[in-house]
């Protein structure tokens, strides 16, 4: 595995448990969480984290999400 030197957050969407109820986009501080163009096989636009390198990871859009369809992933440097 790759040496991590500064801290990493990724935002992992489960695509089909997203039903674009906006909670996500609402409730980020940093105004980073949008709806994409692309669609899940529902026909709902997916949330999707707008610019990654600027999530703190707050979580507040997986908390907020009533699908648990999103995950946050952080990655701390190592020492």
């Amino acid at each position: 595995m790759a040496k991590v030197t500064k801290r990493v957050v990724r935002i992992i969407v489960d695509a089909e448990k997203c039903k674009a109820c906006d909670l996500c986009v609402k409730f980020c501080p940093k105004e980073l969480m949008r709806l994409a163009e692309a669609m899940n096989r529902r026909g709902f636009h997916v949330a999707e984290c707008g610019d990654p390198e600027r999530c703190s990871g707050c979580t507040f859009c997986a908390v907020m999400c009533p699908e648990t369809a999103i995950e946050i992933v952080v990655e701390e440097p190592e020492a």
